[in-house]
């Protein structure tokens, strides 16, 4: 895909901007690389001719730009998507369990992820830094669902980028952990980085390149006399940080397979049909272009057979 732009040029006389320099100057959401890159292939003329990057500016000099939209390296898949809310610049989907946000290494890495959904649903809407793709903004495992947000262009992964770096997304979550919990409320802080044994694990015991990980929770039901409810706040966003934290306190996540209890998790997969680990990434807010979201992802079916069973009323 092509989009062709044309305009002139108004720079003070004693500028004489270099052109690279003055494009990235106006499209602050494209790299200079790729400005570049159109640059070096003749998309870019000043009054008709083809320029170096080198190239200075005048008064009056007229552009055209041929942006031009490359495919990106996966294909799109036709796969379900729970949409909470769609835009020109971002969507944000409740994840379906069992799929991985994005690619990884391997025979079957590229295929049956969130991206490829994404690609299929909207891929001739997403323009990242000229490639027809959408922005991870940030990523669930693969077997926590929940709310996701997706940036369709550069306009949007930028700022949003910049918001979940400066903590300026607030995500919560719900997770019914093994064991009853009696304070209402509290924070866990410790330092988490990967197991020195197990590279697929993560741990707060002499972890290799830790980094301090920060989680509230507050308690919102028991279940069972056995199991707790729980609501759950990131101030920091390590892999498995809330799953780790739990697990450290003594309460690990039903289902988890990985820090969880294997006896229990047989149990509740017989009782209750639970075959993962009980997360849900609840609820998103945010501050975008002014306007203020929040957002809010029901609870997926395999999810709730344990609260309706105890009488809990969340959906």
């Amino acid at each position: 895909m092509n989009i062709n732009v044309q305009f002139s040029v108004y720079i003070e006389p004693q500028d004489k901007r270099r052109i690279d320099l003055y494009l990235s100057h106006i499209f602050p959401y494209f790299s200079r690389l790729y400005i570049n890159q159109l640059l070096g292939n003749g998309s870019i003329q000043v009054n008709n001719k083809p320029v170096e990057i080198e190239k200075r500016l005048r008064l009056r000099d007229i552009i055209d730009i041929q942006f031009a939209t490359e495919k990106y390296y996966l294909d799109g898949e036709n796969m379900p998507l729970e949409i909470i809310f769609n835009t020109l610049d971002f969507v944000v989907i409740s994840k379906d369990p069992g799929i991985n946000t994005h690619s990884f290494p391997g025979q079957y890495g590229k295929t049956g992820t969130l991206l490829n959904a994404i690609l299929y649903h909207y891929g001739e809407e997403c323009n990242i830094s000229g490639i027809e793709r959408p922005g991870i903004i940030h990523r669930l495992d693969k077997d926590t669902s929940g709310l996701i947000i997706i940036a369709k262009n550069s306009r949007a992964m930028q700022p949003l980028q910049a918001k979940i770096a400066k903590k300026e997304i607030r995500k919560l979550y719900y997770a019914v952990v093994v064991g009853i919990i009696w304070e209402t409320e509290g924070i866990i802080e410790s330092y988490i980085g990967y197991d020195a044994n197990d590279h697929t694990r993560m741990t707060t015991k002499n972890p290799i390149e830790p980094k301090l990980a920060k989680t509230k929770y507050k308690l919102l039901q028991h279940i069972d006399n056995k199991y707790s409810l729980l609501e759950i706040e990131l101030f920091t966003g390590r892999t498995h940080q809330i799953r780790v934290h739990l697990a450290d306190m003594g309460y690990p996540i039903l289902g988890d397979k990985v820090y969880g209890n294997p006896e229990i998790n047989i149990e509740v997969a017989s009782r209750y049909g639970i075959t993962r680990q009980w997360l849900h990434a609840r609820q998103l807010m945010f501050e975008l272009f002014w306007v203020d979201y929040d957002f809010v992802a029901p609870l997926k079916t395999d999810l709730k057979s344990i609260l309706e069973e105890n009488w809990i009323p969340i959906n």
